[in-house]
């Protein structure tokens, strides 16, 4: 004859000690740092991909607001563009500003990209926004701005592949050079 169920279950859980100390309390945060070694110690891969995970935000977001500049979204650099009248640069190849770039931009190649250019010093003081295709070139020439001592550098987050993601206007041609 098979014994009860509730008999066999309660055998199995004699040596665990309860989180909670009683029955519907929560418990308190002493309970749980007391329980915390013993956690690590049952659960060490578990633990230590914890602490990798949580560093490498905590790098990344140290390293995001000490670059200087802003990432900005298609509608931020609208905002923008809009209100603080922001020059707009496109340091994408010519190529690829021919066949799209967003209206009012102006076009530099990242070769030809100088911070100390007398035409772009004159806008030290006014935001800039930098954008190129991908996003990535963006982000070095917004480096180089803030290096050179421009007040409000801004890129593109995503380049102008967020952009038209959004359905925003585009420029063919040459237009803005």
């Amino acid at each position: 004859m098979a014994r009860p169920c509730s008999r066999t279950i309660g055998a199995h859980f004699t040596g665990v000690r309860p989180l909670y100390a009683a029955p519907g309390k929560p418990p308190t945060v002493s309970d749980i740092l007391h329980r915390l070694p013993e956690f690590i110690g049952n659960h060490p891969f578990l633990s230590f991909g914890f602490i990798a995970v949580l560093v490498a935000v905590i790098a990344a977001e140290v390293g995001r607001l000490g670059r200087g500049y802003k990432a900005l979204t298609p509608a931020g650099l609208t905002q923008l563009i809009n209100k603080n009248n922001a020059l707009l640069i496109d340091v994408s190849s010519i190529q690829d500003y021919e066949k799209g770039h967003i209206p009012g931009a102006r076009h530099v190649a990242m070769s030809q990209f100088d911070p100390e250019n007398k035409d772009l010093a004159k806008a030290k003081n006014l935001p800039v926004a930098i954008y190129c295709r991908t996003g990535q070139t963006s982000s070095t020439a917004a480096k180089r701005l803030k290096k050179a001592g421009f007040a409000d550098v801004y890129t593109l987050d995503g380049g102008l592949r967020t952009w038209t993601e959004a359905q925003l206007p585009l420029v063919k041609g040459r237009s803005a050079s």
